[in-house]
């Protein structure tokens, strides 16, 4: 039987639990996930682990976070004034918003604590710093 290789275009299922066992993501409920191995469109744990994969195979894998997201990094967090927000935006924690980097392109930050006078933005992915475990069942191999 054939196995997942570079360059191959694959179909897979997975869900993505934290330590605790809360989910995070999951494809059961929808169409596969397709992807084409070698093009850095997913994590790279997640994409190692799919290659030599056969289809119809299903195996439970532990990423750790340098493999996964990274480290939670301290630098991209930032304590604003809280006149710095829009006066149409009430900062509530958990909030997501856009930001204008300083090259003009936008990010996403979520904001991670509000005071009277100061708003914490963290620009780090959510997944930042957290080891994750994937099953993942190989649906469909498409070679390139």
């Amino acid at each position: 039987m054939a196995q997942a290789k570079v360059g191959d275009k694959v179909k897979v299922h997975y869900s993505g639990f934290l330590e605790d066992g809360t989910v995070f993501d999951s494809s059961l409920q929808s169409d596969p996930f397709e992807f084409t191995l070698g093009e850095g469109m997913v994590i790279p744990g997640f994409e190692n682990a799919v290659i030599g994969m056969e289809t119809g195979e299903t195996k439970t894998i532990n990423i750790p976070s340098d493999e996964a997201y990274g480290p939670h990094r301290k630098e991209l967090v930032a304590t604003i004034e809280r006149t710095q927000i829009p006066e149409n935006i009430s900062p509530e924690v958990g909030m997501s918003l856009q930001v204008r980097t300083p090259d003009g392109s936008f990010t996403n930050v979520l904001i991670t604590e509000v005071s009277e006078g100061t708003v914490t933005l963290d620009a780090n992915h959510p997944l930042a710093g957290k080891d994750l475990i994937f099953e993942i069942k190989l649906v469909e191999i498409a070679s390139a």
